[in-house]
Order: C-alpha cells, then sequence, then structure tokens
C-alpha cells in the first residue's frame, strides 16, 4: 500500500498555481492538505494560524498555491507518517517559487520547516520579473525561484529551529546555468546563516550595524494596508467627475453592472458608515440602505482628496459601499493635521525612496503599484492628541537629548533619512529582507538637524499642505523654475491624449501644451520603480492608465483645466525641490551613519494593543463626521 510506505526523499518541482478570486475551480484545489478530511486537520493550517496570529491574516490569499500545498503535503509525507521502525529521518528538495523565502503571509510555513528540519539549503535563483528589482529567470515565467534542501536526521527536536543557510545566484540565466553546472556538492557553494528566529525570512542577516537598528515598525507601532476600493470609478481627477459618475449610477437601468460588483460589494447589501465601522458595540447602529434602493436623485456621498499615487492626489467618493476594503479607521482619524507615511515595508525595496508622505488616505497601491502593510499615520485620532508612537520612547529621546521630542519631530527626523534616494542605495542589499530600520543618532544637536530637515521634505511633499514644524499648512507659495510656457487647449476635442519628452529642449509637450524646463532628472523621478511624472500624465490621459471597471470609467474630464495645469506645475516643483534637498539629506544620513547610534534593545518595544489600529468611540467622537471639511 503505497499510501501507508514510509518516503525518505521526496524532490521536485512543484507548479505554480495561486488561487485567482471568483475562479471556481481553483477555489477546491490542495484537497486534503487544505480542507481535511473531517476527522483530521487540514495539514495546511498549519501553515496559516501562526500567520494570523502574528497579524498578518491579510497575506493569506498567497498561500492558497500549488507549490504551497505541495511542500505542506512532502512534509506530512515523509516527516509525519512515520510507523513504528520507520526511520525518523528523511529529506524534501523542492525547486519552486522563492515568494515563502520572505512574503509575510509565510510565517507560518518558514515556522512549520524550521519545526521540521534539521537543517535547511536554500539556493535562491532570483528571476521575480514583475517585483521592484526584476532579474533573469532560469524558467520561463515571471516568478522568482529557489532551490530548498530540507534533511531531518533526528539529532534535535522540533524546539530548536533549523539551521537554515542562503546563497544566491545572480546573473543572466545562461550564467546561472553555468554556475548550477559547476556544483556538485553542498561544500561548492558558499552560504550565509539566516536568523534563528521562528518566523522570520530565509535571509541572511549581516554583522553590521544596521540589524541592531530599531525597525520603523517599532517606533510607529501602527501600520496597514492602504485603501483597496476594487473598482477604479469612485476614484477621478476632479471632484465633478465623480458627482457625474454617481448621478449616471442613480440614473442607471442595470446598477449591478455599472457598480462592478464583486463578493467583497454589491448594490443589494446594506454596509455600515465608514465612522460607525470601528465602534465595538453597534447595537442600535442602522446600516447604510443598499444603492440598489436608493433614489434617483439620490446626493452623491462625500467626495475628498485622496493619495492616488506617490505625489499623485486625486478625489475619491467616501462612502463605505464603494470599497472593498475601505480601512474605516484611516477615515476616522483623518484631520488637517494627519499625516501618512507609505512605504514597503513587508517586501523588497526597488530603487528610490523607502517612505513617501501623504497628506490624503492613501490608495493600496500609492507607494508604487504594490500593496502591502505599508501605511503608517503619524496620529491614531483626527484631534492629533494620540501619537502613533510606542510608548516610552519620546520620554527617552527627550530625557536623553535634555530637550522635549514630539511626535512630529521623530516622524520628521526618520523621513528625513528613509525619503532620500541614498538611504535604499546605501542599504541596498540589507533591504532583501523587508522592513526599513532608523540609524538613530545619540547627538541631540545632530537629531534636530536631521528632524528639521524632515519637516521641511514633509512641507514639500504634502504641497505645502502640513508643516509638522508649525502645526499648520504653510502659507508659503508653493513654486519652483518649470513653467507652462504653452497653454494646453481647454476645447474638449483637444483633450490630451498623449506627452511626448524632449530631453535635448527639456520641454515636456501634452497635447498641444508646453511644460519647460523640466530636467532629465525630474523626468525619470521614481519611487521603487513607478515613475512618478509619466504615471501622473498617463492617468489624465484621454483613455487613461489601466483597465476599467465599469461604464462609469468612460465620463471622463470633459476638458482640460487651469488646475490640472497647475497640479502638474507643483508635481514638478515638488520633484525640483527634493533633488535639490537630496545631496543634503545624504551628507546628514552620512553623518549620522558614522556617530554613535541607539540600539534597539535599548527602546521600548511596542504592545499588541499598539500594533492594533484604534476602534473605539473614543477615536469616533474625535472624528470629523462631515469627512470634507477638514481637507
Amino acid at each position: 500500500n503505497k499510501a501507508a510506505q514510509p518516503i525518505l526523499v521526496c524532490l521536485g518541482n512543484p507548479p505554480y498555481d495561486r488561487q485567482q478570486r471568483d475562479n471556481p475551480e481553483q477555489t477546491l484545489r490542495g484537497g486534503w492538505v487544505r480542507f481535511g478530511d473531517g476527522s483530521t486537520p487540514a495539514p495546511l493550517e498549519d501553515f496559516l494560524a501562526p500567520a494570523r496570529e502574528e497579524g498578518f491574516g491579510g497575506h493569506l490569499k498567497n498561500l492558497y498555491n500549488d507549490y504551497v500545498y505541495f511542500w505542506r503535503w512532502a512534509m506530512w509525507k515523509v516527516f509525519e507518517t512515520a510507523k513504528d521502525g520507520a526511520p525518523a529521518g528523511g529529506i524534501v528538495c523542492f525547486i519552486s517559487a522563492s515568494s515563502y523565502l520572505r512574503g509575510p503571509g509565510f510565517v507560518g510555513m518558514r515556522r512549520v520547516m524550521r519545526e521540521t528540519f534539521d537543517e535547511l539549503w536554500i539556493l535562491d535563483l532570483e528571476g521575480d520579473s514583475r517585483g521592484a528589482r526584476p532579474t533573469e529567470n532560469v524558467f520561463n515565467i515571471q516568478t522568482g525561484v529557489a532551490i530548498a534542501l530540507g534533511i531531518r536526521t533526528g539529532a534535535t527536536d522540533a524546539s530548536t529551529p533549523a539551521r537554515v543557510h542562503y546563497a544566491k545566484i545572480t546573473g543572466t540565466r545562461a550564467q546561472k546555468f553555468e554556475t548550477l553546472n559547476e556544483i556538485s556538492s553542498l561544500e561548492d557553494v558558499t552560504w550565509q546563516d539566516c536568523p534563528t528566529d521562528w518566523n522570520k525570512p530565509f535571509l541572511p542577516v549581516s554583522s553590521a550595524d544596521y540589524w541592531n537598528w530599531p525597525e520603523l515598525i517599532d517606533l510607529f507601532p501602527w501600520q496597514q494596508s492602504g485603501v483597496k476600493y476594487g473598482r477604479t470609478w469612485p476614484i477621478g481627477e476632479t471632484e465633478e467627475v465623480l458627482t457625474e459618475r454617481w448621478k449616471a449610477l442613480m440614473e442607471s437601468d442595470n446598477r449591478n453592472n455599472d457598480f462592478d460588483q464583486n463578493t467583497e460589494r454589491s448594490v443589494s447589501r446594506e454596509f455600515y458608515s465608514l465612522s460607525d465601522c470601528v465602534l465595538k458595540n453597534k447595537r442600535g447602529v442602522k446600516r447604510q440602505p443598499a444603492i440598489s434602493t436608493l433614489p434617483q436623485n439620490q446626493s452623491c456621498p462625500p467626495v475628498v482628496r485622496y493619495g492616488f499615487r506617490s505625489f499623485d492626489r486625486q478625489w475619491a467618493i467616501a462612502d463605505n459601499r464603494l470599497g472593498d476594503r475601505m480601512c474605516p479607521p484611516f477615515w476616522t482619524i483623518r484631520s488637517s493635521k494627519q499625516v501618512f507615511f507609505v512605504g514597503m515595508l513587508t517586501d523588497v525595496l526597488g530603487t528610490g525612496s523607502a517612505l513617501v508622505a501623504s497628506a490624503h488616505i492613501p490608495d493600496l497601491h500609492n507607494f508604487c503599484n504594490r500593496g502591502g502593510k505599508d501605511v503608517i499615520p503619524l496620529w491614531r485620532d483626527a484631534a492629533a492628541t494620540q501619537a502613533n508612537v510606542t510608548s516610552g520612547v519620546l520620554p527617552l529621546l527627550s530625557e536623553r537629548f535634555q530637550t522635549p521630542v514630539r511626535a512630529e519631530d521623530l516622524f520628521a527626523y526618520c523621513y528625513a533619512l528613509l525619503c532620500p534616494r541614498a538611504y535604499v542605495e546605501t542599504f541596498a542589499e540589507e533591504l532583501l529582507l523587508p522592513g526599513p530600520r532608523v540609524p538613530l543618532t545619540r547627538s541631540s544637536e545632530l537629531f534636530a538637524r536631521v528632524a528639521k530637515l524632515g519637516h521641511e521634505l514633509i512641507r514639500v511633499h504634502t504641497f505645502g499642505e502640513r508643516d509638522l514644524e508649525n502645526g499648520q499648512p504653510s502659507n508659503e507659495a508653493f513654486t519652483g523654475t518649470a513653467r507652462c510656457t504653452k497653454a494646453i487647449s481647454p476645447a474638449p476635442e483637444n483633450y490630451p491624449t498623449a506627452w511626448h519628452y524632449h530631453e535635448n529642449t527639456q520641454t515636456l509637450r501634452v497635447e498641444g501644451g508646453e511644460f519647460a524646463p523640466v530636467s532629465p532628472e525630474v523626468w525619470s523621478y521614481s519611487v521603487s520603480g513607478l515613475q512618478v511624472v509619466r504615471s501622473w500624465l498617463d492617468y489624465r490621459k484621454k483613455e487613461p492608465r489601466g483597465k476599467a471597471s465599469s461604464p462609469l470609467d468612460a465620463i471622463r474630464p470633459a476638458s482640460w483645466t487651469s488646475q490640472m495645469t497647475e497640479e502638474l506645475l507643483e508635481v514638478l516643483w515638488t520633484l525640483e525641490r527634493t533633488l535639490e534637498i537630496e545631496p543634503q539629506a545624504a551628507a546628514l544620513l552620512s553623518e549620522v551613519l558614522v556617530g554613535e547610534m541607539m540600539a534597539a534593545n535599548e527602546l521600548p518595544q511596542p504592545t499588541k494593543e499598539e500594533r492594533a489600529a484604534p476602534g473605539n468611540e473614543a477615536a469616533i467622537e474625535s472624528a470629523n463626521p462631515a469627512l470634507p471639511g477638514t481637507e
């Protein structure tokens, strides 16, 4: 009976096939490994439960993948089905997708692997063509792969984490094959040790000071993903476009189709309002009426400024019925004093900034068209009285510096170091293990200078809407060197369909209009692969970037307005000023790095409650219920 026969070695190349939403066939994949058999729990649950406990439940969708099912089955077959007298050891060797090496949703999978094996060797072949740092793959696929060899001899038990060894093969596909052909034993590879922590990524940790610094998320403990509407029509370039789309939806004979329904949101369901969602006690709280029941003359919900992409402010309809995951706490803490950091906290950073500031609630893909647990608010309430800073950190810094340190100052200090490109350039290899760390100086005078520059960067990157140093929006005129040298025609028939950049004349042509001077550095400025100016323009063309989700998307601005021209100039001026500041920021980073710095173990650690989103009546009382009034 092969089902009961002990297996010592399992090797292969399991397929990569991630479950897609609303695919009935794929929801049945995984068999007994995923669903169990009624008498025994599903083995896959061993991978899932630790991720939920660590707060990564939102990433578990990535584990519903054929290669993950194969991994769980192989470890069960080789190590968990042994009969009396059968060897306790065995080997599993797979070449598979490598997302389990660092992905936050895979903390449980990594834990089970550390419990199962005595030693584990990871040979990372890279090959992710869609990530922040694209590389060639040894297969004709877009997903990075790795060879993993896990051995269990029975020398240690599950209470001792496996020794994990890591090596990476880089270069072209041909070069990688050539290197692989030269490997005949484990001794032919130079290995690096990985962390022994149960849930940490399978990536090497060096002895550099970087790993002793506090993580950004340990200074600002509450972070979560940005807003996911799940449909494009509730977001637009102007307020007028969104009110027209809402009016068209109300007058539609087919609201189901125009709304773009899915399993998360439909026109026939009722939902709590954004403010009521965060109430712990919802007894007596009524849900909003279903969109299908609204009269044709129903007025449009509030339309507010929205952090759509890095340096791209658009507008959004603030209504919980319209978005799949609206992040209600963000809407209750928004105010004229709130600032959000947006970054890549759980995935690999590409070149450019590690953080970007937004005065407005950020979209899921704000940072670089990829999502993650990536948004850090400064405040936990709309009144800006509860800082999103780990308890004890500010008093400790104030005592050591012999001067008061505000939450705004620590926020600005971190931004001055992590936003300029020098940070990612300096720590490119370290940042392969996701989660930026902060070099926190011991010098009061240097801290003050770095924070002051950070305040300036935040003011510039929020287009003058936030000035944390003085507590009020800046009254200073926001300007730069670029000018609109030839106006874009306001005629509807001339609405821009294309743009062209001419490096030799430093001229940006948008249909019939011209902007100059636009330096090549401004034009090419990117945030982890997102080219800021191109992206901004692409979303404002007559046929904008991205796929339409509904017939409502066809409702576009009737003409190019002077306000659009002004906003484009503000983007150009923002990047100009950023490039002017960056040399000073790089010099300050260097100054911090050669001085004495605080270690993570000197600082208080956040509690579970501090990592959780605010969700109580106090938060609601301090929120602005009207939504549009403060911004």
